[in-house]
């Protein structure tokens, strides 16, 4: 059975299929300290610590991914008797300029799951808008198509993020960005779009994922709405409140804020593009990122 029977075949009689939280037979086990000569930790994940290393065994400097096989046990088990496949599996089954490129997956001699992947010398996305990092000025379009490019990818191919936020792009020198930190990825599939998960990011989640009702698609594209309002006005569509519920409320009951309030040199072809973004029901939304592309693409680039 190849990769993509296994990730999207119906499942056998019986509960067939690898249970959540166990390991797949014949992963690769990697000896981290013999095999990789770290050089520095990037930020970590709530599931796994992520290293700048030099890989030994391929020749050159990668990026090192471990999980906290606890954790990745306890998120996985959410999935009980589906056969999610694991972020190195998604990773792995990914191949498109606007995405990180997987190399290799399997389990450490302790027993954690571990990715390598290229290494990207850049920022993240969000350093990038928290700073106001003279390199989005005159890329602000072009960085978020390349990013409606990567999500249209993504789903083509049947996946869902879950967790499109600035934090998870990277961009590099050249201005190449790159989605990375599949951790939340699933299947787009109706065995995995049922209610009742809203895992994920509080600033993204969609009302529908919040009031846990079924999703689709379009749960990625409100995501990649706000983080198109903050590449372009520095703040998110809804303030940020310390308690999660609260956040949830405002952005169930009150109107996205205007972004021309926000940024003042934000124009009225994209302001209504923003508003469009972030439409508290999925129809109200763009339904494609290719539809969002091509609305941020006629209006230009221009200095924000």
């Amino acid at each position: 059975m190849g990769l993509f029977d296994f990730l999207f075949g119906g499942k056998k009689k019986g509960g067939g299929g690898t249970s959540a939280g166990t390991p797949r037979r014949g992963l690769k086990r990697a000896n981290v300290e013999k095999r990789f000569e770290l050089s520095g930790q990037g930020g970590p994940g709530s599931m796994s610590k992520v290293y700048r290393a030099y890989d030994r065994e391929l020749g050159r400097t990668v990026c090192l991914k471990i999980m906290d096989k606890e954790k990745t046990r306890k998120f996985e088990a959410r999935f009980q008797g589906l056969k999610k496949p694991s972020e190195g599996e998604v990773v792995m089954a990914l191949r498109h300029d606007n995405i990180v490129r997987g190399y290799e997956h399997g389990v450490t001699t302790k027993g954690e799951p571990y990715l390598v992947m290229e290494w990207v010398q850049g920022n993240g996305l969000n350093v990038l808008i928290d700073t106001r990092s003279p390199q989005l000025v005159g890329n602000r379009v072009r960085f978020m198509t390349q990013l409606c490019d990567a999500v249209q990818y993504l789903h083509d191919n049947k996946w869902l993020h879950r967790d499109l936020c600035p934090r998870n792009v990277m961009v590099d020198a050249e201005g190449v960005l790159k989605l990375i930190d599949f951790g939340l990825t699933v299947p787009y599939t109706p065995a995995f779009t049922t209610g009742g998960n809203r895992t994920g990011t509080a600033d993204i989640l969609a009302p529908e994922l919040i009031k846990r009702k079924p999703t689709d698609h379009r749960i990625d594209l409100f995501a990649l709405g706000v983080t198109a309002f903050e590449i372009f006005t520095g703040q998110l569509p809804w303030e940020r409140s310390p308690s999660s519920e609260e956040t949830f409320r405002r952005r169930l009951n009150t109107p996205a804020r205007d972004p021309q309030d926000l940024n003042p040199k934000v124009d009225d072809e994209l302001a209504a593009v923003l508003r469009k973004s972030v439409g508290k029901e999925p129809h109200e939304r763009y339904q494609t990122a290719a539809a969002f592309k091509e609305a941020l693409e006629k209006i230009g680039e221009r200095d924000y």
